[in-house]
């Protein structure tokens, strides 16, 4: 028998990888001599860093970038075990959890740390970049991002912008002869499971403004200016990004990318799918299991479970989940491949007992539900 394991990590709780050791080591107890593949998962979000690392034996890297709010902050990409490819999120530079609560203000954020990982991946020569961009502090369109490459932002004076969702305003003319020359010969792939336009009422500053801590008032500045950077790429790039599906992806940095770097957006859980070569992997396999922290009704919107289960269909290979707790609605999953879900938490307890024990509860529910497997296989 063969079996694939590919969750997702369980959010502070287990990464993908400890979630996976910790299903084979319950399936083991009971099916010693099935053979088992560990495929730790992402859907483009947090933890997607850490599942290419773990999948691939690749490298983490950290260095200082310019923080969100243009001060010193720590951050870190991960590089394939054959240095390839690297993976940023761009919450690990312009996440935010990065500016403390008080000093949220999307008008003065920036995504120029963002910028700076990347051409750190630039000059490491890897030859593709995966981009999670989830979790922005930022409303700039990738302004900051594209002047850390070496592309000019100038104002009518032919002085740079400030990189900032308030700078562009300021934006007159672009110029990109010297943004960073590898970024034409890399391919560029992003994470994104959002289809918001760049502007408009279902734009980036109007649906995420507000999480981000911008004011009604601040919300149709930004919007006004996005609008305004999207006209200028339009005269100068002769690029039309304002309205495409994905523009509006964490503060308009989608668009950035998009008119600035060329790059390709997908959906997180499928790009994952294709880099990790999962379909390879359940190609043959008698059973797959995947699962994260939480399952709900939103899971078929391109989580983990969905990506990892869509895969296993093709091929008519069974998909169980676990998860650390399965919320209102979750059932629209068996409508997606998935045959049967499980709760891990065993008993009422507190969140944090709940998170601290489950290593072994996971463990424990997959041994439970390898000794119905082998009822089944008598």
């Amino acid at each position: 028998m063969r079996i694939v394991i590919a969750p997702d990590s369980f959010k502070e709780s287990m990464t993908a990888l400890e979630a996976a050791k910790a299903i084979e080591e319950g399936f083991k107890h009971i099916l010693p001599e099935a053979e088992y593949v560990k495929v730790p998962m992402a859907d483009g979000g947090e933890g997607t860093v850490q599942s290419i690392i773990d999948a691939t034996g690749g490298t983490l890297k950290e260095l200082m970038v310019t923080g969100p709010l243009g001060k010193p902050v720590k951050a870190f990409y991960g590089l394939s075990g054959d240095k390839k490819i690297a993976v940023i999120e761009m919450a690990a530079s312009s996440g935010l959890d990065k500016v403390d609560p008080k000093d949220r203000n999307p008008l003065l954020t920036t995504t120029y740390g963002f910028g700076e990982l990347i051409k750190d991946a630039l000059n490491e020569g890897v030859e593709e970049i995966l981009l999670g961009i989830g979790g922005s502090a930022t409303n700039d369109g990738g302004a900051g991002m594209i002047m850390s490459l070496g592309g000019k932002l100038l104002d009518a004076n032919k002085e740079p912008i400030s990189p900032t969702g308030q700078g562009l305003k300021d934006l007159y003319s672009i110029d990109i002869s010297g943004i960073h020359p590898r970024v034409s010969e890399v391919s560029i792939r992003v994470a994104c499971d959002v289809d918001n336009p760049l502007t408009g009422k279902q734009g980036a500053s109007h649906i995420y403004g507000p999480q981000k801590g911008g004011t009604s008032e601040q919300i149709n500045t930004l919007d006004e200016n996005l609008s305004h950077f999207a006209q200028v790429i339009r005269e100068y790039m002769d690029k039309d990004i304002e309205h495409t599906p994905g523009a509006g992806a964490a503060g308009g940095l989608g668009g950035g990318i998009l008119a600035f770097l060329n790059g390709k957006l997908e959906r997180g859980g499928d790009l994952l799918v294709d880099m990790l070569d999962l379909e390879e992997k359940i190609k043959g396999a008698d059973l797959v299991i995947t699962g994260e922290g939480g399952i709900n009704h939103q899971t078929i919107f391109g989580k983990t479970p969905i990506a990892v289960s869509q895969v296993a269909k093709k091929y008519d290979v069974p998909t169980i989940a676990f998860a650390g707790c399965l919320n209102k609605g979750y059932d629209n999953i068996f409508d997606e491949g998935i045959h049967a879900a499980f709760s891990i938490i065993p008993e009422f307890s507190s969140i944090e007992e709940a998170l601290s024990s489950g290593y072994e509860n996971l463990k424990n529910t997959s041994m439970n539900c390898a000794k119905v497997l082998k009822i089944g296989l008598k």
